[in-house]
């Protein structure tokens, strides 16, 4: 029978139909498996306030877990940038890249992926966000770092992936500074060292002197040339080689230089190869914590407190240094860690005494005399002298007694005859001092946390040739005049109050300092329970 008009279009309408049905049969499991995922990724996601935002801000769509080779290439420099996290001592087993690459095997439903994909984010920022600005948080492992992580915004390590190439992220995320690169060749340096067995037997000695023979001066000539101060030799004598190769590692280590092996040199070169790596570990971890969006500036001045200096910087070279004087190691006299901007200098300062020096060490003095400490006026709370025959000191206790303590000034002023201000609530600054015989020694904590310098005049001429062709003229018209007197810095200068205990030469090389604080201990045994471990390269 053959088919009229109207029987084929019946035929067309029905092959149309067919067709419909088709297509909406097939899309209706497309979008519901759409929608779990979505669903999945917002329920995982949602204990994440910044995870949240961003999934909610981007429709919920995929990051990682995806079909095409952007997000095969995301998981992928994510995974690898976990199995070199130990590389930048960081703790590799924290981020689970095993159990990612696992969970990608046996992500099945839409579901499943949903939730793997805000794993995959979460591990990411944990990553990320310790490569740029550290594991830890500083002030909360040690109150007197006065300093926190530069953190960033963490939604934006997530928006930027997705607009970056992947691999060239990760290279972006840890500092750039000369510092940190140098101190990666130095971590690798040592794990190949830890891979070798070490430095050999410790020197067996408590001091050793040039003349000296014997199996103590065999270890310590076999130490110093595993590392690196000397070639190798049979000598047995403690000869000018030796002798020579003494001072090199003494000025490495921030100790006196007088070639003589004594108990202080003698504890640092017994040090163990690990030790040194966790100092290094540290060191890396701290640089992290000045990883500034900003940078150090382009001009900064430089404290290490462990060095015992204090550095102008320009443009990452060292222009100008002195020897520095720093808080004493009692609990409440220690020097905290903290960066601030200095504004300006005071020239014939007068030396307002802090509160706590007051009551704690002047109080009880002019309780026994009330004429002790004869070179301080006592102040009201207006700013008027007292007479300290009006006065009875035995009235007062410490949180009771009224009075400010304050030095005029000269030439023994406890501030000298400068000081060097970058307002900041820890009543910390750099200044002269007229104890200048305490620069002569190897170990220099003395002060009650302000960092007292050798050479004040030199340092203020570096300061003020940015902004005067005669800096020495300007200072001295002012010093001369006797009276307290206020100069500005023009461009004020970042300052920096750091703490290494491992860091490294322009030229390559890396230089140790004692622990004075005890805090690089802590800050390793901090790192150690977050799981970053101390690990030997062979080869």
């Amino acid at each position: 029978m053959s088919l009229t008009p109207k029987n084929g279009a019946i035929r067309t309408l029905l092959t149309c139909l067919a067709l419909i049905v088709g297509v909406c049969l097939h899309s209706a499991p497309a979008k519901a498996q759409v929608t779990a995922f979505k669903q999945a990724v917002a329920e995982a996601a949602a204990r994440d306030r910044d995870m949240a935002a961003y999934y909610k801000a981007n429709d919920y769509k995929p990051l990682w877990i995806g079909n095409g080779g952007r997000f095969t290439s995301r998981r992928n420099a994510l995974l690898k940038a976990i199995e070199s996290a130990d590389d930048y001592g960081l703790p590799s087993k924290r981020y689970k890249g095993d159990e990612l690459r696992a969970l990608v095997k046996t992500a099945k439903t839409p579901r499943d992926r949903g939730r793997l994909e805000v794993e995959f984010s979460r591990r990411f920022l944990d990553l990320a966000t310790s490569m740029q600005s550290g594991v830890l948080a500083p002030n909360r492992v040690i109150s007197e770092i006065k300093r926190e992580a530069p953190l960033r915004d963490r939604a934006s390590y997530l928006t930027n992936l997705g607009k970056s190439s992947p691999a060239g992220f990760f290279r972006a995320l840890p500092p750039k500074s000369p510092e940190f690169t140098r101190l990666m060749k130095a971590k690798l340096m040592l794990e190949r060292e830890l891979g070798k067995g070490g430095y050999g037997p410790k020197v067996p000695a408590k001091s050793l002197k040039p003349g000296a023979s014997g199996n103590a001066v065999v270890a310590l000539r076999n130490r110093l040339i595993a590392m690196g101060y000397m070639r190798r030799s049979a000598s047995q004598s403690y000869d000018a080689e030796l002798q020579k190769a003494v001072q090199q590692f003494q000025g490495d280590n921030g100790l006196s230089a007088d070639g003589v092996a004594g108990a202080g040199t003698l504890a640092e070169i017994n040090k163990d190869v690990d030790d040194r790596l966790r100092s290094v570990v540290v060191a890396m971890e701290r640089e992290r914590w000045m990883n500034l969006p900003q940078g150090r500036g382009k001009r900064h001045i430089l404290v290490n407190l462990t060095d015992f200096t204090a550095r102008i910087i320009d443009n990452d070279r060292e222009t100008f240094r002195t020897r520095s004087v720093i808080g004493a190691t009692d609990a409440d006299r220690r020097s905290p860690e903290f960066s601030d901007v200095m504004e300006f200098m005071v020239i014939n300062p007068t030396w307002n005494v802090p509160r706590s020096i007051a009551v704690k060490e002047y109080l009880p003095m002019l309780k026994r005399n009330p004429n002790a400490a004869g070179h301080l006026r006592i102040v009201d709370a207006r700013g008027r002298s007292v007479s300290r025959g009006a006065v009875n000191f035995n009235a007062y206790t410490e949180k009771t007694f009224p009075f400010n303590l304050k030095q005029p000034p000269s030439d023994g002023n406890a501030l000298g005859l400068v000081k060097f201000m970058f307002p900041n609530k820890y009543n910390i600054y750099l200044h002269d001092t007229p104890s200048k015989s305490l620069f002569q020694r190897e170990v220099r904590a003395f002060s009650h946390g302000c960092i007292r310098l050798a050479d004040p005049f030199d340092f203020a001429y570096a300061l003020l040739a940015k902004q005067t062709k005669d800096p020495k003229g300007l200072f001295h018209a002012h010093l001369k005049t006797g009276q307290e007197s206020v100069v500005p810095l023009d461009e004020p200068v970042p300052v920096h109050l750091i703490y290494r205990t491992a860091f490294t030469t322009a030229k390559g090389g890396i230089e140790y300092r004692r622990d004075i604080y005890g805090r690089d201990a802590v800050i390793w045994n901090a790192l150690a329970r977050e799981g970053v471990v101390l690990r030997a390269v062979g080869g």
